[in-house]
């Protein structure tokens, strides 16, 4: 088994070689680092580059630590002197993830929330440096997040004017909510949580609008493996519910702002989780603005990509569905996927888009048909010809498309939909499934496995 040794007993000996052979902090770290692993312990659990103050040999990160906990005693006279040490925290914490949770055991993140939670009188530059070292130290590291920690956030953004610390506190919520179902849970279960929140979108900075999106948006994340069945889909009905009517009516307020615009679409869309919200955001003009966005911005990848999302949520429902194509869309994903078919993030939205409103609507299949979309998707498949994704994609885009149009497969064959589907199978066997469906939707030639077959006849007996 091997010897391993603790970071304040590694730390102590770096410390004695800038203090007692006078070493510069390189050559007392490495002089440590070749003394340990001479004696063959392992290192594997050391952070081996801490910032270490070359006069006392102590890590900057554990001096830091101290001295906040004695400044804060007299918070009020000494807070430039809190902000100095607070940036040294932020800035260790920013090396990496050991560096966080090493600031977690000696104190920092606790001590950061007690402040917050019990002085009033802090100066505004003060505040920001706390919630943004809160932020450095729990980023990737949400486990530190609790109850208390909650509490003290909600206070200050009900108080809060300044943008740019009611940004950092948006976005100390964010990074509890990544790889953490119990803290999104518990986030969700505080009933102030969700108006104190809904307050940020009346707002007119954009960057404010778009933190409280992220925020709704990582609310229903779900990917805490540690968890066998979240509330994804809980958490996305209730924002929904509550506050998606008022951010599709955000979409005319930001239309000259791409970014906001292209936050905004990708929340709607993560939020459509139930056929009766889709309706809500047609009902608030969310549908006609997306097709004006798109005509109004074509050049923009991020925000088509964006709306190719949205419309693919919004088609969930039926009826929504029919009238997405009816507005125009077909015409405008033609050109969109005609113009940017060499962006395969773009291309693989737009063709999952494609085949969503083309699914079990002939009428949608006619309507994209006519656009010559068919030998733009086959195009895309040839250009990403690697692409696993792009394959499944226009697959069923190809399937979807001709499986009730069925006078649309000579169309898709003449543009050699047959060879790109084949080597598609060729290339990625793990996609099977979705490359003969459309082969043999299409009319061509394809080798289906018969997945069970009995093997003799079973005979019943009467006694």
């Amino acid at each position: 088994m091997a010897k391993v040794i603790t970071q304040e007993t590694f730390d102590e000996v770096v410390k004695e070689n800038i203090n007692e052979f006078s070493m510069s902090v390189d050559e007392a770290r490495e002089e440590t680092i070749k003394q340990f692993e001479a004696q063959g312990i392992n290192l594997g659990n050391i952070i081996k580059d801490l910032s270490v103050n070359p006069e006392t040999g102590v890590p900057l990160l554990n001096e830091s630590v101290e001295a906040l906990k004695m400044l804060v005693k007299t918070i009020t006279t000494e807070q430039e002197k809190i902000g100095q040490h607070l940036d040294v925290v932020g800035d260790e914490c920013k090396l990496g993830v050991p560096h966080r949770v090493l600031a977690g055991k000696l104190g920092a993140y606790d001590l950061i929330v007690d402040v917050l939670d019990t002085k009033d009188e802090l100066q505004d530059d003060v505040l920001f440096k706390l919630v943004n070292t809160a932020n450095a130290i729990i980023n990737k590291q949400p486990d530190v997040f609790n109850h208390k920690s909650l509490a003290v956030a909600l206070k200050h953004l009900k108080t809060a004017e300044d943008g740019k610390i009611i940004c950092a506190l948006l976005k100390w919520l964010q990074k509890a909510c990544i790889l953490h179902e119990m803290n999104r849970q518990l986030i969700m279960e505080e009933n102030l949580t969700i108006p104190t929140i809904k307050i940020f979108l009346e707002r007119s900075e954009p960057e404010i609008v778009r933190n409280a999106c992220t925020l709704f948006r990582y609310l229903v994340l779900d990917d805490d493996i540690r968890v066998e069945f979240g509330k994804a889909h809980e958490h996305a009905r209730q924002l929904a519910a509550e506050s998606l009517a008022e951010i599709s009516q955000l979409l005319t307020k930001f239309k000259s702002d791409q970014e906001t615009l292209s936050e905004l679409m990708l929340t709607i869309a993560s939020l459509t989780v139930r056929n009766e919200f889709c309706q809500t955001v047609e009902e608030a003009g969310g549908l006609t603005f997306i097709l004006d966005a798109m005509v109004e911005y074509p050049d923009s990848v991020k925000l088509i990509r964006e709306a190719c999302k949205l419309l693919k949520a919004l088609a969930g429902n039926d009826t929504v569905k029919l009238h997405i194509v009816q507005c125009g869309a077909a015409p405008l994903l033609e050109s969109a996927l005609n113009r940017h078919k060499d962006n395969e993030p773009f291309a693989r939205h737009a063709l999952a888009c494609i085949s969503t409103l083309a699914l079990r609507e002939p009428s949608n299949c006619s309507a994209l048909f006519e656009t010559g979309i068919a030998e733009t998707i086959i195009q895309t498949m040839k250009i990403h010809s690697t692409s696993k994704l792009i394959q499944r994609n226009g697959a069923w885009a190809v399937r979807n498309m001709v499986s009730r149009t069925r006078d649309q497969c000579d169309t898709f064959v003449s543009h050699g939909a047959e060879d790109v589907l084949n080597q598609a199978l060729k290339d990625h066997p793990s996609i099977a499934h979705d490359v003969k469906s459309a082969l043999r939707d299409l009319g061509c030639k394809v080798h289906l496995n018969e997945e069970w077959k009995a093997q003799s006849e079973i005979q019943i007996r009467n006694d």
